[in-house]
């Protein structure tokens, strides 16, 4: 892995869904036997544009998300390379026995794709706000769970996702996202990408929180405190070296994912940390809760989601460290 940062976090010109089209269009361009299914939402994932050109490699299944994952699993079991898609509500929650089953336990090689995870539904409102499909996905023995940060890692993970064996969840923001990563980044499945060194706690984002953790240990910093950020692109399976490191490093770990805290980033690392090294860990996440209608960026801040919410985690999770270190020391 050879990761480079972008000079500035600022808002991409390139939409997820165009790298997306782009790079899976390219690979039927290029003889590789990739199949492409959607649930009704070609559009919105800017595939609809290719579908006369590749109609044999392009086929929309309608509103009929359970049957899809079926069609998929039948045309890996011929030796396709089939990529689902619905938005990350429909993805999870309407295909889940064809997911165990006719999926991952009979061994078939699909990759599912869920847009529009979390808050960025936004508009689209709670019914199809997904803040429990990562728990749904890591619940599925040998599932793949991705979160591409921006565009620049999209770019190189496709491939590399076609390429690999085995059910694949990429939890997929649409539109713009705020790039991390310049050109020529290059990514490896499983492993967490260092954005910043540190020593005092660990941040371990995911997806949309990744720039809110970069913006929060910089926060931190202009208070004298060093943060670590770690972007765990791959929830499933989880680095566990990476956590296990930033636990015996650091001491202290802070979690952020656009996705409940039941289930999740934060429920993996917790688990992780209780066995390998127990640490305090603080989780920002949604709590327990449905989604709303909203813009983004007021439901950032209404499941405090922020890069402040991270802050004030981060400020509880050292108080916990100064306290348990104290503790040993009067031991």
């Amino acid at each position: 892995m050879n990761i480079k940062l972008a000079e500035k976090i600022e808002l991409d010109s390139i939409q997820m869904r165009d790298v997306y089209a782009g790079c899976i269009v390219g690979m039927i361009e290029h003889g590789e036997p990739v199949m492409v299914l959607d649930a009704d939402l070609m559009r919105p994932l800017g595939i609809l544009p290719y579908k006369d050109k590749y109609p044999e490699n392009i086929i929309d299944c309608g509103i009929a998300e359970a049957n899809m994952i079926g069609v998929a699993c039948g045309l890996s079991a011929e030796g396709f390379v089939p990529f689902t898609h619905s938005f990350a509500a429909f993805a999870s929650r309407r295909v889940m026995d064809q997911v165990f089953m006719s999926g991952a336990y009979a061994r078939q090689n699909v990759k599912m794709v869920g847009s529009d995870p979390g808050v960025c539904a936004a508009l689209n409102g709670g019914t199809h706000m997904a803040f429990e499909d990562v728990a749904m996905m890591r619940a599925v023995p040998e599932m793949t769970i991705i979160e591409p940060t921006d565009a620049v890692m999209l770019e190189d993970l496709l491939p590399k996702i076609a390429h690999s064996r085995g059910m694949v969840y990429l939890r997929l923001c649409r539109t713009e996202t705020e790039r991390i990563y310049a050109p020529g980044s290059d990514f490896e499945i499983g492993r967490a990408a260092v954005l910043r060194e540190g020593n005092d706690l660990t941040i371990i984002a995911s997806g949309r929180e990744v720039p809110e953790a970069v913006r929060a240990a910089g926060l931190l910093s202009a208070r004298g405190i060093s943060a670590r950020v770690l972007d765990m692109f791959t929830v499933k399976p989880l680095d566990a070296g990476a956590v296990e490191r930033a636990a015996v490093g650091t001491g202290a770990i802070v979690t952020a994912e656009n996705h409940n805290i039941i289930g999740g980033l934060g429920s993996a690392v917790a688990e992780l940390t209780s066995e390998l090294c127990p640490v305090p860990v603080e989780r920002v996440g949604v709590r327990d809760s449905f989604g709303v209608v909203g813009k983004t960026e007021y439901l950032m801040r209404r499941f405090a989601l922020t890069a402040e919410d991270i802050v004030n985690s981060a400020m509880r999770v050292l108080e916990r460290k100064r306290t348990e270190d104290s503790g040993r020391d009067k031991e």
